[in-house]
């Protein structure tokens, strides 16, 4: 195959995995939207988009097989082609917790704990996410290490989150016991997405670490 055409194709694989990483992000600022608006057939639209996304990453999956049996690629091409590989695997992920954000949508009936914020942990996720993608589209090193740093603070602000609803369902009214069926299932539902946020943000790490060992060969953030 000409130079020419085997670049190209690289520069394809780039551009394919940004334009998954674009609809991941829409989906999961759907889901969010969902959850903060309670609109059912929103958090619908999210959940069967799920297909979508499964069917992106097979064809770029197969990309990637491709350029490695059919060219060998050697040193930093393999890298890139072996992080774009990795990363989409991250995305899929990411858009499996978009979904079940948009489940919990659907199940939920209102906000028990408007205490918790949790679209503004929504929104550092949707900001990492684009700082990874940003670092891996334009091989900038430095958002690498600042996406890693920033979860940190995605981690500490989820484990307050946490806190603060078993606080508050501890000092909670008393309820009757019809009630304290559905009020728990929804405080699990909250609780639950806490903790998916906080895994987007792992995985957005996880593309950055890629996103570095394809820059510069440095596998330091990958763990």
């Amino acid at each position: 195959m000409p130079r020419n055409e085997y670049q190209s194709q690289l520069a394809e694989l780039r551009e394919d995995v940004v334009a998954m990483s674009e609809t991941v992000a829409d989906r999961l600022e759907m889901g969010l939207t969902a959850l903060e608006t309670n609109d059912k057939e929103l958090a619908r639209t999210v959940i069967e988009g799920d297909d979508e996304i499964n069917q992106l990453y097979l064809d770029l999956e197969k990309q990637c097989t491709d350029l490695i049996a059919l060219q060998q690629p050697v040193a930093g091409d393999l890298r890139f082609i072996a992080a774009s590989f990795k990363i989409i695997t991250d995305l899929e992920r990411i858009a499996d917790l978009a979904t079940n954000l948009g489940e919990y949508a659907e199940a939920a009936d209102d906000d028990v704990f408007p205490s918790v914020d949790i679209q503004g942990l929504g929104e550092v996720t949707l900001e990492m996410l684009a700082d990874s993608m940003a670092a891996y589209a334009d091989e900038d090193r430095e958002l690498c290490y600042a996406v890693n740093d920033r979860d940190d603070e995605l981690d500490t602000e989820c484990e307050i989150a946490s806190d603060t609803v078993v606080r508050e369902l501890i000092e909670g009214e008393e309820m009757a016991d019809e009630e304290i069926e559905t009020f728990m299932e929804d405080v699990s539902r909250l609780l639950l997405t806490i903790r998916d946020l906080e895994r987007i943000g792992d995985h957005t790490v996880n593309i950055a670490a890629r996103a570095l060992y394809m820059i510069d060969n440095n596998d330091e953030l990958i763990y």
